[in-house]
């Protein structure tokens, strides 16, 4: 197993089950084996089996967890793993494992003690170093993160997403920077997209800092061009989300969850989401709980329908025959579960913004908040960050003119919204804004949610909360402009998409 050898594993393991039935060792290596095969349903039956044969195993329970965290079964996901962890686990394993769980389901002040523990139960292992970086970034421990990803090098010098996590929190200068381990590291990864993903995007991020955009772009390109043409992206897919969504505009308090008040903060990514989050939950009155995957799940969860998406039309179009009150609990229910939040919160899942109408009809006493940035801003800043690739829904990032395309669909999609939506309930607010008047639009989203002025929310880069997104070195900072109209600077390496977005008219006349 350690080895990776599947198929010898599984014979073993075959052969143990004609001798020892009944012995949960084997069917917790079978689990490891069949989760490593992305059969996580099967993997957590094993684990249950496994279980049923004896006294609760922590290590057990942390890898039961952890297919279940892959389905999004998060509040399953956080019992088992609660469960684990109360049996005081020693083993490196099984502690990075809890740490994984905890991090996915959105607890990163719990995953850390965990990452803490298994780089010193077992501190050569580089992948536990790694987690353990990640984990400090996402706390804002950036000096505690750059050791960890160092030390992780130091364990493993093959470990390039500790190279590519340290360029990304670390300012590259003509002196001292990466960019020749990188290059020389290019070449060994291209065959695998993802790998030539995270290493062209750090020496974009290198080239950034030392003010060569064109030689970012290039680096861009050159990284992105194997994932793109492995993906099969379908612009038409994309539009039928967005028909479907503008189809749902009708908003109804009638029969909602009126026992609720979450605020949505939702928007293209990269528009300044995690900013406004920041500002929000600086507020006495509010905690933000990150982005969840919550709402979608429910609805889907109510629909019922046959697609493996979470998102796509069919199931946008399915919403109009659920009832929303039940909706609205249900998701409320999954929330509380897990996060054991009350009072008002956040839900920073950017793709929230197609079910506006359907959250607004749920939970009428919601406030949906849409993040709007330049157009050109926009698409530069998603195509320059590396989502997961877990998630079909942002490989539109992968190509320039699909990234431009996608945003001509979405601000339709908005533009609609905000014609047709609730104003006391649906706003827009734009990032150009709240740079240039951080406590005039501070004080207007704090009305438009019914709460009172705090000069806490201004200073957003104090709210010490963990942040898990690509942000999370910017709002550990005060507020810069740099950001303002930088797709002036990529102008020309940016024209198949301005020529795309002035076809739309999306572009504001003066650019």
């Amino acid at each position: 197993m350690s080895r990776k050898a599947y198929r010898d594993a599984h014979a073993l393991c075959m052969q143990a089950i004609q001798q020892a039935p009944n012995d949960a060792r084997i069917y917790y290596l079978l689990g490891i084996l069949t989760g490593d095969h992305a059969n996580h349903a099967k993997a957590i039956e094993l684990f249950d089996r496994a279980l049923a044969l004896g006294p609760a195993r922590a290590d057990i329970l942390a890898q039961k967890a952890r297919n279940e965290i892959v389905l999004l079964k998060r509040d399953a996901a956080v019992k088992s793993a609660d469960a684990a962890a109360a049996l005081c686990p020693t083993d490196a394993f099984t502690l990075d494992t809890l740490g994984v769980v905890y991090s996915r389901a959105g607890l990163h002040g719990r995953a850390t003690g965990f990452y803490e523990a298994a780089t010193t139960a077992a501190p050569g292992v580089s992948a536990y170093w790694y987690n353990l970086g990640v984990a400090r970034q996402f706390s804002g421990a950036m000096e505690g993160a750059r050791k960890a990803f160092r030390t992780c090098i130091d364990r493993d010098p093959s470990e390039v997403r500790a190279l590519a996590a340290l360029v990304q929190i670390t300012r590259q200068t003509p002196d001292d920077n990466h960019v020749t381990e990188l290059e020389d590291i290019f070449p060994r990864v291209q065959q695998d997209p993802d790998e030539a993903l995270r290493i062209g995007h750090a020496l974009a991020k290198a080239h950034e800092d030392m003010n060569d955009p064109a030689r970012a772009m290039r680096w861009l390109a050159r990284a992105k061009a194997g994932k793109w043409a492995s993906v099969n992206h379908k612009t038409a897919f994309d539009g039928a989300i967005f028909a479907a969504a503008m189809v749902n505009d009708g908003v109804s308090a009638q029969d909602g969850h009126a026992d609720a008040a979450p605020i949505f903060i939702v928007g293209m990514p990269r528009t300044g989401t995690t900013l406004v989050d920041r500002i929000l939950s600086g507020h006495s009155a509010v905690t933000s709980a990150g982005e969840l995957a919550d709402f979608g799940l429910s609805l889907k969860q109510l629909v019922g329908t046959p697609s493996n998406y979470v998102l796509d039309a069919d199931t946008l179009e399915a919403a109009r025959r659920v009832n929303p009150g039940e909706l609205g609990r249900t998701y409320m229910e999954r929330v509380r579960a897990t996060l054991g939040l009350t009072g008002r919160f956040i839900d920073k899942m950017p793709l929230n913004a197609v079910y506006a109408p359907i959250i607004l009809s749920a939970l009428p006493n919601a406030r949906v908040i849409c993040l709007r940035r330049h157009p050109a801003d926009t698409v530069l800043s998603n195509y320059r960050q590396m989502f997961s690739t877990r998630y079909p829904y942002y490989d539109y990032a992968l190509n320039l003119e699909a990234a431009a395309r996608y945003y001509v669909g979405f601000d339709r999609m908005i533009r609609h919204f905000s014609d047709t939506l609730p104003r006391d309930r649906f706003t827009q607010v734009h990032y150009e804004n709240i740079v240039q008047d951080i406590e005039g639009e501070t004080r207007r989203l704090l009305a438009f949610c019914d709460l009172p002025f705090e000069e806490d929310c201004v200073a957003f880069h104090k709210n010490a909360a963990p942040v898990a997104t690509a942000s999370s070195a910017q709002v550990r900072q005060p507020l810069y402009t740099s950001a303002l109209a930088r797709w002036k600077r990529y102008e020309a390496e940016l024209a198949p998409a301005l020529s795309i977005l002035r076809e739309a008219a999306c572009l504001p006349e003066a650019d």
